[in-house]
């Protein structure tokens, strides 16, 4: 047996593996470091962190740490690179070496090569240089990125199908939509390619296929084949239309309060008819301004039958009742404080009241309305009264009014008659004399502008006829007549649907207003149903309902004809080629009111200019107006827009 000497001890074998393991952790723990993406704990003392090194290897300029990144080139190139180039994530990290940023700048490239692909230059020409800066600089480096886009990709082709029923149905109204998103395609051959305009098109005819007949449309295939080299592009894509649907009945989920078959009346959605998102919407706004729901959100179940397609109603019932108090101000009437009171279902008739009681500087007025549900056709049952005391001209008036009939509202007319009764007590030395009258009247409003809360562009149209007997003194008959328009025509040419564009151009605001009762020079009308204007929404520069026709005494009263005219140009204002939410106005107001047509020819002329903030909730509009006649500056402000 050999003999171990104790005195001398063997000395510890570490195994093989072991040393493998500590060489993969030191590699691991030194991998770490070297990760940009790597941010050092906030917590950890300076001897801890380790620092940007410079060329020589020695600290940055004294703790300098990070670089900048600047691009040159061409405007668009140059915006979406200084925003979206992943090289900006890691400008401001504390441990990055050079080998690293170097690192960053060869991924850079590709990525930038990727961005400039969305805008349609596929072959652009990138320099990249990693530049010392000097020591007084913030960081010790700058990225500088010159850019030559080179040309930009041109559509040389573009190829629109259709997959589905859309595509076999032979009839004429799917014939006109294949048509209609053919014809309607945006990036036509010879347009410039770019991302953005090449998912537009696509969506665009997307939303032109679902809004009629096929709400579960989709797109089944694009393709764009670019040809780098040409700067080519050819583009294809094909629409899978899926099954043609119809309206079914409504559903409405959520009703507590308000019955269903009221619902059903007030949303007329067309059961039977083929499917339109239009359609759609209507009822939705029908159902929305009801003043039954606080929120209103309908959709087609397209798991239905296709066939009869149930149409589902989401709603948050309003409350029974409830008084809303309210504040406001107008140049026209000064401060002006309201108190209404609301209840959707009056005992026994189960009509809809609302009644205001309002208070401004020269008005008093206190009114209730009262609707019932519509009928099938959309029509429904109306009744109102209102006491007002008021100023007409340079008299006060005590007035009230009394109305029974039907009326229907649609998202773009409003239309109703009605009989009303009318009496004016006027007060004051040498005022007219008091009068009442009975009247059978018809009016009729259609509102064709782009944006209902502050339109663009568009027309509207209003008209009120009434014929009636006037119940004080003589009786004689009488006719009433007033029609007012407006139309909002863009300066310049824009594409259709071109947002942006329209935008940016200026616009002439066109309006007019005619009115005219006729009836014996003896016959004595109620002044509420007589004429007078002047003040924010008519003549300009000139107080509120101050123009009117002269009696013996000298002073202003309501007259039997009316005549208005106004043109305003109207200028988006443009910073930083950015569309802001101001405009410019410039205007000229003229109106007369007359007892004789002939009179009318003496209009009172208003000038000015103005500011109009489009605010989240409507125009604020501030005009100074200078009344030419009275030789007198007035300002006019108003909130939101109303035709």
């Amino acid at each position: 047996m050999p003999r171990v000497d104790s005195r001398r001890p063997t000395p510890a074998r570490t195994p093989a593996f072991l040393f493998v393991l500590l060489l993969l952790g030191a590699l691991l723990l030194q991998g770490c470091s070297l990760l940009p993406g790597r941010h050092k704990d906030a917590k950890a003392g300076a001897d801890d962190a380790p620092s940007a090194l410079t060329s020589n290897g020695t600290d940055a300029a004294g703790g300098r740490h990070g670089f900048n990144v600047r691009v040159e080139g061409p405007d668009e190139a140059r915006e979406l690179l200084e925003q979206h180039l992943e090289l900006q994530r890691y400008r401001r990290l504390d441990d990055l070496q050079l080998a690293e940023i170097s690192r960053l700048m060869v991924a850079a490239d590709a990525n930038a090569r990727e961005l400039l692909g969305t805008l349609g230059y596929f072959t652009p020409t990138l320099k990249m240089e990693l530049v010392d800066l000097p020591a007084d600089a913030a960081v010790p480096y700058e990225v500088r990125i010159q850019v030559d886009p080179g040309p930009r990709t041109k559509v040389t082709a573009a190829q629109v199908d259709f997959a589905g029923p859309i595509a076999t149905a032979t009839d004429e109204k799917t014939a006109a939509q294949r048509k209609a998103i053919r014809d309607g395609w945006t990036l036509s051959p010879g347009q410039d390619f770019t991302q953005s305009t090449w998912d537009g098109a696509k969506n665009t005819g997307l939303r032109k296929l679902v809004a009629q007949r096929f709400p579960t449309g989709s797109i089944s295939l694009s393709r764009a084949d670019i040809d780098a080299d040409a700067g080519t592009a050819r583009l294809s894509v094909t629409y899978q239309s899926g099954p043609a649907y119809r309206f079914g009945p409504l559903e409405v989920r959520g009703a507590e309060r308000y019955s269903v078959d009221g619902a059903r009346r007030i949303a007329r959605v067309p059961s039977g008819q083929p499917y339109d998102q239009q359609e759609l919407l209507d009822a939705q706004a029908r159902m929305a301004s009801s003043g039954y729901y606080d929120s209103v959100f309908l959709t087609l179940d397209t798991d239905a039958d296709p066939q009869a397609a149930t149409v589902i109603a989401q709603v948050r019932e309003a409350k029974l009742q409830k008084i809303v108090l309210g504040a406001g101000f107008t140049s026209d009437s000064g401060p002006r404080l309201s108190a209404d009171h609301i209840h959707n279902q009056m005992p026994l008739l189960g009509w809809r009241a609302v009644t205001k009681l309002s208070v401004d500087r020269d008005t008093r007025s206190l009114n209730s309305e009262w609707s019932a549900i519509p009928g099938d056709d959309g029509w429904r049952w109306i009744t109102s009264g209102e006491l007002k005391q008021d100023l007409s001209g340079d008299y006060e008036v005590d007035s009230g009014r009394a109305r029974f009939g039907r009326s229907k509202s649609d998202p773009k007319i409003d239309r109703a008659y009605y009989l009303q009764y009318d009496y004016a007590l006027n007060r004051g030395l040498g005022a007219p004399p008091s009068a009442s009258a009975l009247s059978a009247n018809w009016s009729w409003t259609g509102r064709y502008f782009d944006d209902a809360g502050a339109p663009r562009r568009g027309w509207g149209l209003g008209l009120e006829l009434g014929a009636g007997y006037t119940l004080s003194g003589a009786q004689r008959p009488f006719t009433r007549a007033d029609v007012r328009s407006l139309y909002i025509l863009p300066l310049g040419s824009v594409s259709e649907g071109d947002a942006p564009g329209l935008a940016r151009q200026s616009r002439l605001a066109l309006r007019a207003q005619v009115g005219a009762v006729t009836a014996k020079d003896d016959a004595q009308i109620p002044s509420t149903l007589l004429f007078l204007t002047g003040g924010d929404t008519s003549v300009r520069g000139y107080a509120y309902r101050s123009i009117g026709t002269t009696n013996a005494s000298g002073a202003t009263v309501a007259g039997r004809y009316l005549a208005v005219l106004s043109a305003e140009w109207q200028k988006p204002l443009v910073f930083n080629n950015k569309v802001s939410a101001w405009e410019s106005v410039v205007f000229v107001d003229a109106g007369s009111v007359a007892d004789q047509v002939s009179q009318l020819n003496k209009p009172q002329v208003g000038v000015g200019v103005g500011a109009r903030w489009r605010s989240p909730v409507g125009p604020v509009q501030a005009d100074l107006g200078y009344g030419v006649e009275t030789r007198k500056f007035r300002l006019h402000l108003r909130l939101g827009f109303s035709f």
